[in-house]
């Protein structure tokens, strides 16, 4: 193989990798509104509220993009904006209390489905693959700190 088909093969990986579904038809919540409530979930566990620009940031997402799923999902009464006591311009995003029961719900969910996807595959090929993914990450980002150096 040459090296530009190389490339062009882990791009198509990589795209393919971001549109995995590990979610069944008919489930509540999409990939990203399954992220937002894991970064919230992921803060109260540290006793800590998170605002839609971190969460954008942390997503790579516009903050509009954020705004506009967060709108929804109050919506359907699983998220709320919580003004802060001390800078009114400031609004926490936090979980209604059937947004846990959705959560866990959807994990269960994708859980079943990951343990399906390992039982077929093999926990030696599924933990190989996850090896070879990180130290291709890891070579990876090695090489382009290296490339970078040497340009500036």
């Amino acid at each position: 193989m040459e090296i530009n088909e190389y490339l062009v093969k882990f791009i198509q990986i990589v795209k393919e990798m971001e549109s995995l579904d590990f979610f069944m038809v008919g489930a509540k919540l999409s990939k990203t509104e399954f992220r937002l409530l894991r970064e919230i979930i992921m803060e109260g566990e540290k006793d800590q509220k998170i605002i839609s620009s971190e969460l954008a940031r942390r997503l790579g997402v516009t903050r509009s993009a954020v705004s506009q799923i967060v709108s929804k999902m109050e919506e359907r009464g699983i998220l709320q904006r919580v003004d802060s006591p001390t800078d009114k311009k400031i609004a926490y995003i936090q979980l209604s209390e059937q947004a846990y029961a959705v959560f866990e719900e959807q994990c269960k969910q994708a859980n079943s489905i990951m343990e399906q996807v390992v039982q077929r595959l093999g926990e030696e090929k599924t933990n190989g693959l996850i090896r070879t993914y990180d130290e291709f990450a890891s070579t990876l980002a090695s090489v382009r700190g290296e490339m970078d150096e040497k340009s500036l």
